[in-house]
């Protein structure tokens, strides 16, 4: 199994692999502490975090080069041997996930994938382009994020696949289950915001 950041052309590696995308914006500890929770909830091999060129529902206004939002999530990251920033969405030329996830389920054909976000994401997935086939292309995991996990349960996403939500108990199990397929993890909350990090910095 290769820990090395993905070809993207693909490789062979038979791995459990979770996808956290972002703009990383920047990339903070928050954002590890969902990878390595990920990691050991769902009893994954990788966490990869996706650095989107350019998020399509956000404006590209006060967001930084990709080379820096990269370097910053590689940056939070550190040497943890089972954590990879990579910026492949820019080789794939996709900019939407659904695409993303059927390019890489073709060139990945030996890896399980689980699509990771937080509960601010489960709100307002609905906004984002064809986003009932994510639900229905990777299972997917949700993870506690204040203020949003308060009100997450009643998003349209939830509702519309409310029959599918697996019970936190099964969550080890998620990656291998026929989707749709999603949990949300109560987990302990991360106080880290990429917008008020942003507020306090200046990239180089």
């Amino acid at each position: 199994m290769s820990r090395f950041a993905p070809n993207p052309w693909g490789d062979g590696r038979r791995a459990r692999i979770g996808l956290l995308g972002g703009s990383f914006n920047p990339a903070h500890d928050g954002h590890r502490h969902v990878a390595e929770l990920a990691l050991k909830l769902l009893r994954l091999d990788q966490v990869w975090l996706l650095v989107s060129p350019q998020n399509p529902l956000k404006p590209a206004a006060g967001m930084a080069a990709l080379a820096d939002r990269l370097a910053s999530a590689r940056a939070v990251i550190g040497g943890h041997p089972r954590l990879i920033a990579t910026d492949i969405e820019r080789f794939l030329r996709t900019r939407v996930t659904v695409a993303t996830l059927a390019a890489l389920r073709t060139r990945f054909r030996q890896a399980a994938f689980v699509w990771l976000m937080g509960a601010d994401n489960l709100v307002q997935v609905s906004r984002w382009a064809r986003w009932p086939k994510l639900f229905q292309a990777v299972p997917v995991a949700i993870l506690a994020r204040a203020p949003y996990s308060w009100n997450s349960s009643s998003a349209k996403a939830a509702r519309r696949f409310g029959p599918y939500r697996l019970p936190d108990a099964r969550s080890r199990g998620l990656v291998t289950k026929r989707p749709p397929a999603w949990v949300f993890l109560h987990t302990r909350l991360h106080p880290a915001s990429a917008t008020a990090i942003r507020n306090e910095r200046t990239w180089p």
